[in-house]
């Protein structure tokens, strides 16, 4: 899913449960993903998750932090993050961005906390990092659009038509 010349990639920490048995990214149940990204207008219109091969045709692409196991954040095993091959990754296709999708896989290759936006360092080569709000139905609760908007237009897509 990655390819050089995308504007933004996502990176999670793993696939879901749901994801995983289906074998398409962000189909959980709930996981407002895929609704996200049209209404940030960063797609044209609300894909499925069995439609995430499409997304490099829109400057997008994706990956995980984890991709050893799948399951919920609390279920990931320590061992099974692996910060040096995100980093070899996201530098070999070098995107304008970095868009970490919740805030635990930014911890984890920050070593540190962090805050939802934008990054005022990188650890990648060549991308600029922003933070989203986990869209998990498990995380409904801190929930906002807004962050979605702001990285759309940071990475110069068109905001989408107003009703």
């Amino acid at each position: 899913m990655l390819e050089p010349g995308l504007r933004v990639v996502f990176c999670g920490s793993a696939a879901g449960r749901v994801s995983a048995a289906r074998g398409a990214y962000y189909a959980g149940p709930g996981n407002r993903f895929w609704c996200a990204l049209a209404q940030a207008g960063l797609t044209p219109h609300e894909l499925r998750p069995e439609d995430f091969r499409s997304l490099p045709r829109h400057g997008l692409g994706l990956t995980d932090l984890c991709k050893t196991a799948s399951g919920g954040d609390a279920e990931l095993p320590r061992d099974g993050d692996d910060v040096a091959g995100l980093i070899a990754r996201i530098d070999r296709v070098r995107p304008a961005w970095v868009a970490f999708v919740g805030k635990r896989p930014a911890r984890v290759v920050y070593g540190r906390r962090v805050a939802t936006g934008e990054q005022p360092d990188s650890p990648f080569a060549a991308s600029r990092v922003f933070v989203l709000p986990s869209p998990s139905g498990a995380a409904r609760g801190h929930w906002s659009l807004a962050p979605w908007l702001e990285l759309a237009a940071l990475a110069g897509f068109q905001p989408p038509p107003t009703p």
